[in-house]
């Protein structure tokens, strides 16, 4: 596969010959000694006992239990796989299959049942402890995300992450969770993917709370979202960090985004800055704030629309500073990528018409269970080049990338899929110098996959929904990556 590197306004992008094979080199193919390998869950999608001891509703259990056909088959997650009660059969497979590390998801109104931290429960709290101690006793890492969508209901009655007083909510939150596990994690991540939480549910309305606000909700709700991660990130270093030594990082979801034509080095550019600059850039640039090309981008729109001022709130100088730094690593979760070329799309207004940017699948591409979902190995190169290239190649881990099928045993095509991603993955590390320093397949089990249920099936471990006792049966693939974990290396 041929590489080559264009220097446009000062970014490099690797623009990549979609036609080439790579050429296998076995030092492309072997993993650092140190690398670590992973697996990662959710807790809404895993854990069941929707209802359990005092939990208090989710804004998941809520939208879920509507049960209108707004999710496949009207599904929900009320038992899931069932991990609250079979977790120490998940952490045998973990062993069994030599994962290091185990991403998971704590439920917030799990641990604070009113969504408030006047009353954190007991039991909550004990089960998560629990899942921690079994990982350690098997030397398997948690790797532990403070919120994976799923808000306590009461706060999203008042006004949720469109509500700015939700800052203080998640920073009392994410106080309790620190207490509690900070001895025992040394590595956090506090909010899993802003812009699905806020384009799905305050602009599409797809996922829960549902909202359809586009063009307006997304952006108040990005703006809150990265001001409660930074909190977490404060509070934690002011008040646990010299003592327990851990590490929080930023998860930012995103395509990687290729040109139609070649020659067109912009509209890559904006795809980038829309998808990943507007949560990483207030992070982790030197300026920080949002990126100017989508400040202009926005603001221009929202003129042009009558509004009396931008769509796109602005951050005070103290929150821009506030912000920036508020990582020690970054994850990346990283399923597909798209094409890109300059025209119009989406509703008006919204963040994908103030793009300007028609995106779209080739046809040619593979497909999965999931309509989104399209096969483009050399798509995760170019995203993990362009974000160790514009954001100072801080350490990344990849929190998620994985397949999606109707639950096949043999499912090679998911094997095949781990495989081409993996070898881009090592080219970029080992001919772009990405720090990349592990990553976590989605996912170790089938679980509820949102709003499509459980048609689409993501899991190396298959889970049969019909039986009560939700057994477990290791895939194809959970036996291929025993062999990888254990030799270090692709085959």
């Amino acid at each position: 596969m041929i590489a080559t590197l264009s220097l446009v306004s000062g970014l490099l992008f690797l623009v990549i010959s979609a036609n080439g094979n790579l050429v296998e080199n076995d030092y492309y193919l072997r993993f650092p000694e140190n690398f670590l390998f992973g697996a990662a869950t959710a807790a809404y999608q895993v854990e069941g006992a929707w209802n359990v001891s005092d939990k208090g509703e989710s804004t998941w259990d809520r939208y879920s239990h509507y049960r209108d056909g707004r999710i496949y088959n009207n599904d929900n997650g009320d038992v899931a796989a069932d991990s609250y009660h079979k977790y120490k059969e998940d952490v045998a497979i973990l062993k069994q299959l030599g994962f290091k590390s185990y991403r998971f998801s704590v439920s917030w109104p799990r641990i604070l049942p009113t969504g408030f931290s006047n009353k954190v429960s007991s039991d909550g709290v004990r089960y998560y402890h629990n899942l921690i101690d079994e990982l350690l006793a098997n030397d398997i890492e948690p790797l532990m995300t403070l919120y994976h969508w799923d808000h306590p209901q009461v706060l999203e009655d008042a006004g949720g992450w469109l509500n700015e007083e939700i800052v203080d909510w998640f920073g009392d939150f994410a106080r309790v969770v620190f207490k509690e596990y900070a001895s025992k994690v040394k590595r956090f991540i506090p909010i899993n993917e802003p812009t699905s939480v806020c384009v799905n549910g305050y602009s599409i309305g797809r996922h829960a709370p549902g909202k359809k606000l586009h063009g307006i909700g997304e952006y108040l709700c990005i703006h809150n979202v990265l001001k409660a991660h930074a909190r977490a990130y404060r509070i934690y270093e002011k008040e646990f960090k010299q003592e327990h030594k851990g590490e929080v990082g930023f998860l930012v979801n995103t395509n990687g985004y290729l040109p139609e034509n070649p020659k067109d080095m912009l509209s890559p550019e904006v795809a980038f800055a829309f998808n990943a600059g507007w949560t990483v850039h207030p992070i982790l640039s030197k300026e920080g704030n949002y990126p100017e090309i989508m400040r202009d981008l926005i603001n221009a729109k929202s003129k042009q629309q009558g509004y009396a001022r931008s769509r796109l709130p602005e951050f005070e100088p103290k929150w821009i500073e506030y912000l920036r730094g508020t990582a020690d690593f970054l994850s990346l979760n990283h399923y597909s990528s798209s094409l890109v070329k300059p025209g119009t799309q989406g509703e008006v207004p919204s963040f994908q018409n103030d793009e300007g940017l028609i995106t779209y699948a080739n046809p040619n591409w593979k497909s999965s269970a999931s309509s989104w979902l399209k096969v483009v190995p050399e798509g995760f190169r170019v995203t993990l080049r362009y974000l160790a290239t514009k954001y100072g190649n801080i350490p990344i881990y990849i929190t998620e990338n994985g397949f999606s099928d109707h639950g096949a045993l043999d499912d090679s095509d998911r094997i095949s899929y781990y495989r081409e991603y993996l070898k881009q993955m090592l080219l970029a590390m080992y001919e772009d110098g990405v720090n990349v320093k592990g990553y976590y397949l989605w996912s170790l089990l089938d679980n509820f996959e949102w709003q499509a249920g459980y048609n689409e099936r993501f899991g190396i471990v298959r889970i049969d929904f019909n039986d009560p006792k939700r057994p477990r049966t290791l895939k194809k693939s959970a036996e291929w990556w025993r062999q990888v974990i254990a030799e270090k290396k692709l085959h």
